[in-house]
């Protein structure tokens, strides 16, 4: 391939604008449309002398049109995740308008599949590949200005209001912050990482601002404060003119871009001044470009896919670029009280093919006393904001199969179980899957406090009973009995199903089991502890309890108790090192897996991982499900590739001796 071949899918401004940009761009060339309108398809058609047989009703034809390389999305931002996500599956190179989603965990989903299709995916900030931009980049780290103390970054404009436009309609995303926020964001996020060349994320995020009539944000200020020091005023408008210009001040000087944002945009030139102020003392510099704006963006992103590459380099927007943006934008919008649509509580919005193709599905097996077949591997919900993130991982959870979730009353204060109660009421979803709920934690683990935590989880997660009760944590000062007649009472009213102890003994466990046989009551009957290839040498938390010990994993074989492991993955124990120090230094898998036995581990999954073609995570996965009593899995992904890369995992079935040889039992 010599040039690319580009398709655009919604023929609006912007879209005029990189056909315009193509038409200059010797790399690229523009052989597509699709639009679902026959007339601004016959239009934008004929003013870009596009041949009749590429010119689509039906965007997926054009996702799969063979002749078509790469595909330029712009559509109004509600659709933008969902067509890029279909030109991926469909093995296209994908440009994207910005925002590329409408948060960051869309975004993410994004850009994991890009990775998993080994494609070309661009957030399409057409301002960063104009020459001033690396211009830009060049005085500030030559020195000249000094050590950058601050930045302001404005991008304004006042539209006539309109509640139909998209500018104005919620339901199509509206506001300042998704239309044009992104721009200082990203201007202040690259120049704060100029020194690593990168876009720095802010350890800050302040805002305030004016909601309007139509519920979206019309203007909006922000704050920003980055670890190395730097601070930067950010704001945006759509119902407020703005000087629209980036300021970087340093020790010594100041740099100022008048018209950073849309230099000749529509036809150029694109025509650009740069202004350094040191010693009181202003010069300009004049950057003459006869091209228009989006020939940079256009040629920059074709030259990227003719190399071979699946980002833009810097200072393109790259993936974590993107992913960083959209999260600094939910921040934002959250200091403005500003929700999207699909932020809203009980909206469905389902964002298709975000697993890719052919993977395993979750294997579901009965278990007594629980109403639906359970999935293996159990969703951990202990880490999701909102509505619209729960919903990406969520929904591609159980289009993977899963209809298993664990959650606990102590989780982000409640707000987790509501946020899972949220999707659950949104998707109709509480007769098909099985929720495991927590209570109990201490210091409130005593009998009396469980049915009042109960029913607090229950209204939270919109459910009229628990079918998995677990204990969270034992309280050895409170006779077992004690535990085990309050579970009884709670049964009787209907409100569980089967109880369990989580971080319990197998000794305490066992007197549980004894002592409800003896008194004619429900008796425990599932262990939910730390269970992983990796034996657990420093609790991650207070009160932790690991079963990877030799008498506990005789006890559940002996007794067939059911198991449900927590960080049955071992914090990511098994993964490359980069993955694994993300976590804090704390709870990092190496402070509480690290030991010599466990790297002997590590070492013998890697070499079975080889022999099987898969990943080390997924022989400790593996390891955990192969156990020869229930064994089910609590897994704690947070976005959807993190879900497809554990679901190999399920075509492996152990033997009994690579169980054993894994735990150094041989």
């Amino acid at each position: 391939m010599t040039q690319v071949s580009w398709g655009i899918i919604g023929p609006g401004s912007i879209a005029q604008n990189f056909a315009d940009g193509l038409a200059q761009a010797p790399s690229g060339t523009l052989t597509a449309i699709a639009s679902r309108s026959a007339a601004r398809r016959a239009a934008f058609g004929d003013a870009h002398a596009i041949a009749d047989d590429m010119r689509f009703a039906d965007y997926a034809a054009l996702c799969d049109a063979p002749d078509v390389d790469a595909v330029h999305i712009a559509v109004p931002h509600p659709f933008h995740a969902e067509l890029a996500l279909m030109a991926l599956r469909a093995g296209k190179h994908v440009s994207v308008e910005k925002p590329a989603g409408l948060n960051a965990a869309e975004v993410t989903a994004l850009v994991e599949a890009a990775a998993q299709e080994n494609r070309f995916f661009m957030e399409a900030y057409m301002y960063l590949l104009h020459p001033q931009i690396a211009r830009m980049i060049d005085i500030v780290r030559s020195g000249e200005i000094g050590d950058i103390t601050h930045i302001r970054a404005t991008f304004g404009f006042n539209a006539p209001f309109d509640a139909s436009s998209r500018l104005y309609d919620p339901a199509l995303a509206g506001g300042a912050i998704l239309d044009v926020g992104g721009y200082p964001v990203s201007a202040a996020r690259l120049v704060a990482g100029i020194d690593e060349g990168n876009f720095a994320m802010p350890t800050s995020v302040k805002g305030s601002g004016i909601i309007g009539a139509s519920g979206v944000d019309e203007v909006a200020y922000g704050l920003l404060t980055f670890a190395n020091g730097i601070t930067a005023e950010i704001a945006c408008a759509v119902a407020r003119n703005m000087d629209n210009t980036i300021q970087v001040t340093g020790t010594k000087g100041s740099l100022t871009l008048p018209n950073p944002w849309v230099p000749g945009r529509n036809e150029g030139p694109s025509d650009t001044t740069i202004e350094i102020t040191v010693d009181r003392t202003t010069r300009e510099e004049h950057l003459q470009h006869p091209e228009m704006l989006f020939k940079f963006e256009a040629e920059a992103a074709s030259q990227a896919i003719l190399a071979g590459q699946v980002e833009m380099p810097y200072p393109g927007m790259s993936h974590q670029g993107s992913i960083g943006n959209n999260t600094v934008l939910d921040q934002w919008r959250k200091e403005l009280g500003y929700k999207t649509f699909a932020e809203q509580d009980g909206v469905v919005r389902i964002l298709p093919r975000c697993l890719p193709p052919g993977l395993p599905q979750v294997p579901r097996d009965n278990v007594d006393g629980v109403p639906n077949p359970m999935s293996r591997l159990v969703m951990g919900c202990d880490n999701r904001e909102t509505p619209a993130e729960g919903a990406i991982v969520w929904d591609a959870w159980m289009e993977a199969g899963g209809n298993s979730f664990d959650t606990g009353f102590v989780y982000g204060g409640g707000l987790h179980e509501k946020v899972l109660g949220q999707w659950i009421k949104s998707r109709g979803a509480e007769k098909d899957i099985t929720v495991i709920v927590k209570g109990a934690h201490s210091p409130y683990c005593f009998p009396r406090a469980i049915e009042a935590q109960l029913d607090m989880s229950l209204a939270r997660l919109n459910l009229d009973h628990a079918p998995i009760y677990i204990l969270h944590r034992d309280n050895e000062a409170v006779p077992v009995g004690e535990f085990v007649e309050a579970m009884a009472q709670l049964k009787d009213k209907g409100k569980v199903g089967i109880w369990g102890g989580s971080n319990w003994s197998t000794e305490r466990f066992a007197q549980a089991v004894s002592y409800a046989k003896e008194h004619g009551l429900p008796a425990p009957c599932i262990l939910n502890n730390n269970l992983s290839l990796a034996v657990m040498t420093k609790p991650v938390w207070d009160g932790c309890v690991t079963s990877n010990m030799p008498e506990s994993l005789k006890f559940l074989r002996d007794n067939d108790v059911m198991h449900l492991s927590w960080s049955s993955q071992a914090r990511g124990y098994f993964l490359p090192r980069d993955l694994r120090d993300r976590l804090p230094a704390d709870t990092r898998p190496e402070t509480c897996y690290g030991s010599d036995d466990n790297t002997e581990r590590r070492e013998r999954a890697r070499e079975l991982a080889a022999k099987y073609g898969v990943s080390a995570h997924n022989i400790a996965t593996a390891w955990v499900l192969a156990q020869s009593f229930p064994s089910f899995a609590l897994i704690g992904p947070r976005s959807p590739g993190e879900i497809a890369s554990t679901l190999p995992a399920l075509d492996l079935n152990l033997t009994a001796d690579e169980v054993a040889w894994l735990n150094l039992e041989r």
